[in-house]
């Protein structure tokens, strides 16, 4: 729990006089990567403080100078903080769209053209945020998603959610694969307790699009891709 509070207190500390200055500069300029470097500074710093150490290989397969859409597993709090700062280049990310709401944070969000996805379930918010990633994608900016749709409770790799392979197939643009583990050993889901130790983050060789006939061929393709890089117990 003190780990937890550390964390927090970091953000808050570091992040208020970075909000209170950037936000407004990204509004008036229409310039956003200095906020967005300094959030992502700001995590690492808090990272250093909590004792979790990131382990990253594979990005050597990010193609440069091109946006791509980074498809993760997800198994813990831990993950977005862990994977973000470590994508070359500017990362837009599908988010719940309850996060937009929050004050100051949603707005920072919003300027960043982070993409809300409805829980709703609804086939129009669902075309909304896809529409909406497009824009982003076109604008030459990476797109992230977490692509099970949730934390897994254990581990496991959960069904992955449609939406980001309507997003690939539509823009041919490269996939990503990301296997993340070491996370849910530090934070489990439901828990505040954080743990010190070690997360991995493994990015594999670009997926493209084209070479897939249906949207379920490049689904199964970049879920062999990300178990591939998770220990044995995570798979399937």
């Amino acid at each position: 729990m003190i780990r937890a509070l550390v964390l927090l207190a970091t953000i808050i500390v570091l992040g208020a006089p970075s909000a209170l200055l950037l936000i407004p500069w990204a509004a008036v300029t229409g310039n956003v990567l200095p906020l967005y470097k300094a959030t992502l500074a700001i995590v690492r710093i808090g990272y250093r403080l909590i004792g979790i150490h990131v382990v990253v290989t594979g990005l050597e397969n990010v193609p440069p100078n091109t946006a791509c859409i980074f498809m993760a597993n997800h198994v813990s709090n831990l993950d977005p903080p862990a994977l973000l700062p470590r994508i070359p280049g500017r990362t837009s990310a599908f988010i719940k769209s309850s996060l937009m709401k929050i004050p100051v944070f949603g707005w920072g969000l919003k300027l960043g053209e982070f993409v809300p996805v409805s829980r709703d379930g609804s086939i129009a918010g669902a075309q909304e945020s896809v529409a909406a990633a497009r824009r982003v994608l076109e604008k030459g900016i990476h797109i992230t998603s977490f692509v099970e749709g949730t934390r897994s409770p254990d581990g496991r790799l959960l069904p992955f959610k449609k939406g980001p392979f309507y997003l690939a197939m539509q823009t041919g643009a490269p996939c990503i694969p990301v296997s993340i583990y070491g996370t849910e050993a530090l934070m489990a889901k439901g828990s505040l307790r954080i743990r010190p130790g070690t997360a991995h983050v493994v990015f594999h060789a670009p997926i493209y699009p084209a070479s897939f006939a249906t949207r379920e061929e490049l689904l199964e393709a970049v879920r062999a891709a990300i178990a591939s890089g998770l220990p044995a117990w995570m798979r399937d």
